[in-house]
């Protein structure tokens, strides 16, 4: 029998904030345990919370991108259950009616393109941290990332592959640190997937028997986790024992390949959703709305649609370049700067991203101003430095943060443009390397690299490479 799987997802990202969504303290990542505290997301009594603007406005940029529908009336609700490192015993969420439902995002696989379907978003807080200490046979509980601001994506069962996953998590991921709703660092917990899996006979439309891994935070772990629980599902049908199936949450060990069961799955009624009534309903306005969509910067499918298109880049290039919007802020203002596109491309692709990879840094990792990419790609064009001094500038700019003109100007860079000094110098190699060019003009073309090298050791790297060419070959005949 042929089974196929279906799954859906429930994807937490951390909104990029710089407060917490019912209170005033820091969202920074790190610090001490217990430092961004206050005694409302400490869970104190007699504490009220109150509703950071913010977090609806980035609501409403995610409803805007994913193509949902927009409620306008919307309201939080109390989620009970007791988990130590929840503080009140309960979480501020939305159910009855969250900002945003019905809502879509195109995804392109091996098998071509796919729309998968989005139930709903919505607003909530998140819990804080259980740290282990095996030593002590004790846990202790970090509250700095409670009350965090999330936005909860959750999808329908519209996937039936982990490519299929990959692809939807990496789109999502792109269009939200695009729209600056969040940066989605899944190493630092920003950005983290539960994964709901069944598994049923192909044809049919019943549903299997479900069950989740939660708080998936790695793209390679959740192909793996994917793939491993379809096996683990298929093989407990078909060996008759399919009353094993429970509903239930599992744990991914990454190290050992495999799910552990950790407790049964609750349902909604598990949870006792109430209104909260510590919130009031948040109305929210056609002119709200169409301010959030008037901030909306160029989203990353148009970005790829206009640089192959308008800009005349390369699939690859715009590819590589609209992944990142660390990478593509950088190429836009290089172009606005007047660099042509090629150009700039050609140097992030190249030159700035073998930097980031020296490193061992991703793309959007990248910390480096575009003003002094600019600036130093500019140096290049107007023949102030030759690009093998331009990448030893560049290093310096990205370790340092430098500024390229003052720094070619302090440190006596400026290329040597005199053509009669350059002249010179062509004639004094020629001559003290006779040999060579009879080597050269004999037909061992490789000897031209050896008196190029030479001149430019006389001219401490620093001559106008064009130039020495012209001269050079002028001299060789």
């Amino acid at each position: 029998m042929e089974y196929e799987v279906v799954i859906g997802l429930e994807v937490h990202t951390e909104l990029a904030t710089k407060t917490k969504i019912f209170c005033s303290c820091s969202t920074q990542f790190g610090g001490g345990a217990n430092t961004h505290i206050c005694p409302g997301c400490a869970g104190m009594p007699g504490t009220l919370p109150v509703v950071n603007k913010k977090v609806i406005e980035f609501g409403i940029a995610a409803a805007l991108v994913t193509n949902s529908k927009i409620n306008q009336y919307t309201t939080f609700d109390k989620k009970n259950y007791f988990y130590p490192d929840l503080a009140c015993s309960y979480q501020i969420t939305q159910l009855f009616h969250p900002i945003c439902v019905d809502g879509s995002v195109e995804i392109e696989t091996s098998q071509g393109k796919k729309t998968i379907g989005l139930k709903q978003i919505h607003m909530e807080e998140d819990a804080g941290k259980l740290k282990h200490d095996p030593f002590t046979d004790s846990s202790l509980v970090d509250y700095n990332r409670s009350s965090m601001p999330l936005l909860e994506i959750v999808s329908k069962p519209d996937f039936r592959s982990a490519e299929e996953v990959v692809a939807y998590l990496e789109k999502l991921r792109s269009m939200l640190k695009a729209i600056g709703v969040s940066d989605c660092k899944m190493q630092e917990g920003s950005m983290r997937a539960d994964i709901n899996l069944s598994v049923r006979p192909l044809g049919s439309t019943k549903l299997g028997v479900r069950a989740e891994m939660k708080n998936m935070n790695s793209l390679k772990s959740i192909t793996r986790a994917i793939e491993y629980e379809t096996a683990r599902h298929i093989d407990l049908i078909e060996s008759g024992n399919a009353h094993k199936l429970k509903q239930e949450t599992r744990r991914w060990d990454d190290e050992k390949g495999k799910t552990y069961a950790m407790r049964s799955k609750e349902n909604a009624q598990d949870y006792r959703y109430f209104p909260n009534p510590d919130l009031p309903p948040i109305v929210i306005s056609d002119e709200w709305i169409e301010r959030v969509r008037e901030s909306l910067p160029e989203l990353p499918e148009a970005k790829f649609a206009r640089y192959t298109g308008e800009l005349g880049l390369s699939e690859g290039d715009s590819r590589l370049l609209t992944g990142s919007k660390v990478l593509s802020d950088l190429c836009d203002h290089c172009i606005e700067a007047g660099i042509a596109p090629q150009t700039a491309a050609n140097w992030i692709t190249g030159e700035v991203m073998n930097l980031a990879k020296n490193d061992g840094k991703p793309a959007d990792d990248l910390v480096l101003r575009k003003e002094s990419l600019a600036k130093l790609i500019g140096l290049v064009e107007k023949n102030v430095i030759n690009r093998n001094t331009a990448k030893k500038v560049l290093a310096e700019v990205y370790h340092k943060d430098v500024d390229p003109e003052e720094y070619v100007k302090d440190n006596g860079l400026a290329m040597v443009s005199d053509k009669g000094a350059i002249e010179q110098m062509v004639k004094d190699v020629l001559a003290a390397n006779e040999k060579v060019v009879a080597d050269y003009k004999s037909g061992k073309t490789q000897a031209r690299g050896f008196l190029f090298g030479q001149i430019m050791k006389q001219a401490k790297g620093k001559a106008d490479t064009k130039l020495i060419n012209e001269l050079l070959n002028e001299q060789l005949g």
